[in-house]
């Protein structure tokens, strides 16, 4: 700890010395104008409306970052993905899809690509929830701030959340008088952006404003089989907006806006040795005996199976290349479109404010995908539309608020309704090559290794088709039936060729219904008490329909079942490895299943704060917050693949799935927040403080194995559980076996407690020592851990043993240590109107784990990032010309390593095994990278 802590001071010295701090939080902004448009008189000031009202940054009693538009300008950020390099506590990424991204605040997120799960940080576009934050990460438009909010919130208005919220505001129509504005930039990789807007007013009353964004770039993957690229964009945006001011007293906003992508996304490369140390060398050479058929001694098999089925195993040392493996013909092309309308009025009845904001979004995204991440045909998802997701969100929002006895009482009551429908399609489908990878890796990974032969039917040799029958290998534990039934399993999932999903449809119908209010007490003068409350009525409502043609699998299970308790399992690598994986059955076909759940929730907050002086505020507060529980929409968490679904509910598949649908569900997840802190303000310095402690109940963890995603909740015990929930192996000689690992720790229910813990220090600050120079820097120490002994459920059932490794960990993607720093300069050139520009910030992080089953596999060490921008402006701003630069120090790193699927070699159960990648065992690792250095020139004129 004192380590890190000495590194982190290291850090931020050299990023502040060096670069100069980054303005992580708005107190780098210019007067941001509030909807009335009246700016600050101080242009010091920071006006923001986290709080359903206009107050100074500096006076509002809550952890806040509000960056301005010339920030978010400066640093490059078009999306909620690059507000990373400007607020410490804020970690935003994207992987497997761009329909969804993790934001985190301070170390908690939602991860993963399940739309069932909601996002623990909500995003708000004007006022507007949408339903997934992967929404944000669209082109914004011209921006007038963003203001991002920490910790659990809800008594303020619009949708709820455990975490934080992320509120992003357009700059609005202006009747100052007509304007426009155009911007064109160029960068490697062909990054083509256009952009542009116009503001119109007609008359006093009405003013119009439309934005649009036109973006086009390669992608930063090569893939040599199809010669194409990956990760590209091909984007194109457009907002229309009218406000309507008849009176002093009312104004209307109405806003349309439209999005659609048509990008290839997302690739992913292998993790090695050169990026990650507990990553054996992959590519050693394999003793091979028995004239090119035997056992693969210490070697991995899986990395053998890849490679004889055509597998390059230079990708297995790929580093930090940007070369795919794809299977020749598939495609991670996806497109998006998402569009929505939305009406706010502010009216004010004289001493009481109506605020109503009414919004419909529809969104739409398809997605197509090489899904094992390999040359070899295992995975992937067809690039028929069928496998999408789309969201139709209505949603309404009322509040009042005015002033009580003689302004003693700042009150603010409200309404917020959300109808929300979903409608999802899953194509997944086993490859062509799959029936025979599958075959190998068990041949390879037990006692039959002699007998392997990556060409043979079956992947058997003729040697081995003829002893398996015969009796001949009873010493060995494979009596005649076993080795019957082992070699019609073989043959049977050798014949698994483009098999899978026909087409599984999945519907939520939810809805959501809040009341909340939020009241300032202003006890004396200098002293405040804020209390707020909401209750949340939350109902959703599931179904889902299978579709399969996988016969195969259906009669595996059936063959399979009568030998559970043979020596079956051992003898072919794990009977897991010869049943079909995901419940990819032909056994679902038809079958349908559904359920409902609903929740009552009351959630709220209490501020005390006291102004000793008029630059000084301190606070003390404690909110309590919810997100809903939900469906996990991914059938292969019904149940193991081991048994059929016909042995449960009532001896048919249609009885079993039902009876098992209970698996889907996960529960809300809840949180208790405690702060204290401190901001200072005298214009041109600013310093705010946040201690901060959060507890969470249930936290909703979505965590992909190698062959399932898992969703589970996690609490904590308050008890020791000894060990049993720990990593712990039940192979002997591995590192802390545990001969009844497989037992793992269940918890007395009257002792569940949280089991996630968030507690930490946040610091900002900003100095403008001249007019023409801003200097801003933040740092977060969060310590975002789990709890030393875990359980699942709130009813103490123990947690999933593939979560072994979270015991007392830090949570993935939450560095203990995050600093950033920025430096905006300014200087205007003689007297001739024109000034020059040159900013830099950067972003530094401790390690942290990428994964959230925290194998060390997935280790991401300290990195630092920076973006940089000069350029030469006209009078007034009339032209700019600029040069930038981001991540201008090309720094590698994964943004999310992950279990490569399917790609889990086998160990031995013997006393001898000792293998060096425990406890990811021989599991094969990929991962996805951030993006790399680019750089340009933009062209831009307001007129």
């Amino acid at each position: 700890m004192k380590f890190a802590l000495r590194q982190s001071c290291a850090c931020l010295a050299l990023t502040v010395g060096v670069l100069a701090p980054t303005s992580a939080f708005a107190q780098d902004t210019a007067p941001s104008p509030v909807e009335d448009e009246q700016a600050a008189a101080d242009p010091n000031v920071i006006v923001v409306t986290a709080q359903g009202r206009a107050q100074a940054l500096a006076d509002v009693p809550v952890a806040i970052s509000a960056v301005s538009a010339e920030t978010l300008q400066n640093s490059g950020a078009n999306d909620i993905r690059q507000l990373n390099q400007v607020a410490p506590s804020l970690l935003v990424s994207s992987t497997g899809t761009e329909a969804n991204a993790s934001p985190r605040i301070r170390g908690i997120g939602t991860v993963g690509d399940n739309p069932g799960l909601e996002s623990s940080v909500v995003v708000f576009i004007d006022g507007v929830y949408r339903s997934r934050s992967g929404i944000g990460l669209n082109e914004l438009g011209e921006i007038d701030r963003v203001e991002v909010l920490r910790g659990p919130q809800g008594t303020l208005g619009g949708r709820n959340s455990s975490a934080g919220l992320i509120s992003i505001i357009s700059k609005q129509p202006s009747f100052s008088g007509f304007s426009a504005g155009a911007e064109a930039t160029y960068g490697n990789y062909d990054y083509l952006r256009l952009a542009g807007n116009v503001n119109v007013p007609i008359g006093d009353t009405i003013a119009a404003r439309v934005d649009g964004v036109f973006v086009q770039r390669d992608g930063f993957y090569r893939d040599p089989a199809n010669d194409t690229r990956v990760n590209d964009r091909d984007r194109y945006f457009i907002r229309g907006q009218l406000r309507f001011e008849p009176t002093d007293a009312l104004n209307i906003r109405i806003i349309g806006d439209y999005t659609n992508r048509d990008e290839s996304c997302c690739g992913a490369v292998y993790v090695d040795r050169s990026v990650n140390p507990f990553i054996g060398n992959l590519n050693e050479p394999v003793p091979l005996v028995n004239a090119g058929v035997g056992t693969f001694g210490n070697g991995n098999n899986i990395i053998n199976v890849m490679r004889d089925l055509g597998q390059d195993p230079a990708a297995f040392n790929s580093g930090y290349r940007r070369v795919l493996s794809v299977t020749p013909g598939r495609t991670y092309g996806g497109k998006t479109e998402d569009w929505g309308i939305s009406g706010q009025v502010d009216w004010d009845f004289g001493g009481i404010q109506l605020t109503s904001i009414t919004a419909y979004r529809d969104y739409y995204a398809e997605q197509a995908g090489d899904i094992d991440y390999s040359s070899v045909d295992i995975l992937y998802n067809a690039a028929d539309g069928n496998n999408r997701r789309a969201f139709k969100t209505f949603t309404q929002e009322i509040r009042l608020n005015g002033t009580a006895f003689n302004d003693r009482l700042d009150w603010l009551v409200g309404g917020f309704f959300a109808d929300e429908k979903f409608r999802g399609r899953s194509n997944l489908r086993f490859g062509a090559d799959y029936g025979r990878f599958a075959t190998c890796r068990a041949v390879s990974g037990g006692s039959l290794a002699a007998f392997y032969s990556p060409t043979g039917q079956g992947c058997l040799s003729a040697t081995g088709r003829a002893l398996l029958p015969s009796g001949a290998l009873a010493g060995a534990g494979i009596s005649a039936a076993v080795g019957t039934a082992l070699l019609g399993a073989f043959d049977r999932l050798d014949s698994v060729r483009d098999r899978g999903s026909t087409v599984d449809n999945y519907r939520q119908d939810s809805t959501s219904f809040a009341a909340f209010t939020h009241n300032i007490f202003h006890v004396t003068d200098t002293v405040d008490l804020t209390l707020g409350l909401r209750y949340t009525n939350e109902k959703k409502k599931f179904s889902a329909t299978f579709g399969n043609d996988n016969v195969a699998c259906t009669a595996q299970q059936a063959a399979l079942t009568p030998f559970l308790t043979t020596p079956l399992a051992a003898t072919a690598g794990g009977l897991i490895s010869l049943t079909c994986q995901g419940n990819s059955t032909a056994e679902l076909n038809g079958v349908s299943i559904a359920d409902e759940r609903k929740e009552d929730e009351f959630t709220g907050t209490a501020i005390l704060s006291w102004k000793p002086v008029d630059d000084l505020l301190v606070y003390g507060s404690y909110s309590r917050g919810y997100k809903a529980g939900g469906f996990n929409f991914d059938r292969s968490a019904l149940k193991s693949p081991v048994l059929p679904f016909a042995a449960f509910g009532g001896g048919n598949s249609a009885a079993g799935a039902q009876a098992l649908v209970g698996s889907l569900q996960f529960d809300p997840e809840t949180v208790n927040a405690y702060e204290i802190g401190a901001k200072y303000s005298t214009g041109p310095f600013t310093f705010g403080i946040a201690a901060f402690r959060q507890e969470f109940s249930n936290f909703q963890l979505n965590t992909f194995d190698g062959t399932v995603f898992i969703v589970q909740n996690v609490n904590g015990c308050s008890n020791d559980l000894g060990g049993a929930d720990r990593d712990q192996s039940k192979f002997v000689g591995a590192p802390n076996y545990n001969a009844g690992a497989a037992a793992s720790g269940a918890c007395n229910p009257d002792d569940v407690t949280y089991g996630v813990l968030s507690q930490g220090v946040e610091l900002e600050a900003q100095f403008v020592p001249a007019r023409d120079l801003r200097i801003a820097m933040g740092l977060t120490y969060a310590d975002t851990s789990y709890r030393d002994d875990l359980v699942g459920t709130e009813d103490g059932a123990p947690l999933n043993q593939a979560l072994r490794k979270l015991p007392g960990d830090n949570l993935s993607n939450a560095p203990e240590i995050t600093t950033t720093a920025s430096v905006a300069f300014t200087p205007a050139i003689g007297s001739s109107g024109m000034s020059a520009l040159f900013y830099i910030d950067g972003r530094m992080t401790g390690d942290y784990n990428t994964g959230s089953d925290l194998f060390p596999q997935k280790e991401q060490d300290g990195f630092a990032t920076f973006n940089a921008r000069v350029g030469l402006r006209g009078p007034d701003d009339r032209w700019a010309i600029e040069l930038w630069g981001q991540n201008i120090f090309n720094k590698d790193y994964a943004q999310v390593a992950f279990n490569s699927p399917f790609q889990e070699g086998a160990v031995s159960t013997t006393a001898a095994f000792a293998d060096p990648q425990y406890p990811g065992g021989r599991q094969i690792f990929s991962q996805f990278l951030a993006e790399p250095r680019t750089y340009g020139v933009t062209l831009r004129t307001n007129f």
